[in-house]
């Protein structure tokens, strides 16, 4: 018997994927290291704006007190480009973050490519790569696909 080779073109792909988006980052504003593992594949390895690698261990230990919603009281997601090829994934979106630092708001954003790879029937990221986007490349608020306020998702607007 063949089974049938699955369709990674296909809009339950795209959806399986946008969930799983939304599901990294809401585990980072609940800092919910449980749930990230799961979506973590065993060789992930995350990328920092510095160059700076972490193995699983390191970054899973930062997760679990990474988000603090009185330092970051406001976080969105924007801009969301999903590209599927064979069995490896491009999950890229913006983040804006409004962030406390020594009393004043500072406002900025960054762009991440979350690699995702399609191994023994599920999604399972294998790289996050985070940088900085300079101000004169921000996307419009237009994008915007979710927002969390002091660390709550905000309903949508309808």
């Amino acid at each position: 018997m063949q089974l049938a080779k699955r369709d990674h073109q296909s809009a339950e792909t795209t959806d399986e994927l946008r969930a799983l988006n939304a599901r990294f980052i809401h585990n980072f504003i609940t800092n919910d290291v449980a749930s990230h593992d799961a979506i973590l594949h065993p060789a992930f390895i995350s990328i920092w704006p510095t160059g700076q690698r972490w193995d699983r261990a390191t970054y899973l230990k930062y997760w679990a007190t990474a988000f603090d919603p009185k330092l970051i009281p406001y976080w969105d997601v924007r801009d969301e480009l999903i590209t599927v090829i064979g069995d490896v994934a491009l999950v890229r979106s913006t983040n804006k973050a409004i962030r406390r630092r020594d009393g004043k708001d500072v406002t900025g954003m960054t762009m991440y490519t979350d690699t995702y790879l399609f191994e023994n029937g599920a999604w399972k990221c294998i790289q996050a790569q985070i940088q900085a986007v300079a101000p004169e490349f921000y996307p419009a608020d237009d994008t915007i696909v979710s927002v969390y306020i002091d660390g709550k998702l905000q309903p949508r607007a309808a």
